[in-house]
């Protein structure tokens, strides 16, 4: 939805901690991306960290919220170099979810954090 969300960057071989992903969405270190589910979906899942092209820096935690607000997942802080975090969240039910990443740290204005391999399973 994009008068709901912030600045967000389509990419492929996306990179985090080293390890490349086929496909992701990069965004700021401060974000917030909502989704509408547009049919019945039962899941969201993507890998999650710092993009590398930060080069080391930035600490951000990441979070997917329901459309009423209630956080359905959390990441723990995340720094530059981490090696990715997997989400698995169950999302039936639902018509939209939050995808918001927030800074953790000294430098997390500067970090780029991407939600790479995002896939959401519908019916």
């Amino acid at each position: 939805m994009l008068g709901e969300s912030s600045w967000v960057w389509q990419r492929s071989n996306v990179s985090i901690g080293g390890t490349r992903y086929a496909h992701g969405v990069t965004v700021n270190g401060n974000s917030s991306v909502t989704i509408q589910l547009n049919r019945q979906c039962s899941r969201y899942e993507a890998m999650v960290g710092i993009d590398d092209m930060t080069l080391g820096l930035g600490s951000v935690r990441f979070s997917v919220f329901n459309g009423a607000g209630a956080r359905l997942w959390r990441s723990p802080v995340m720094n530059g170099d981490d090696p990715a975090v997997p989400v698995d969240v169950g999302i039936t039910g639902q018509e939209s979810i939050r995808l918001v990443v927030e800074h953790a740290g000294p430098g997390g204005f500067a970090a780029l954090a991407d939600w790479a391999d995002s896939r959401i399973s519908c019916q």
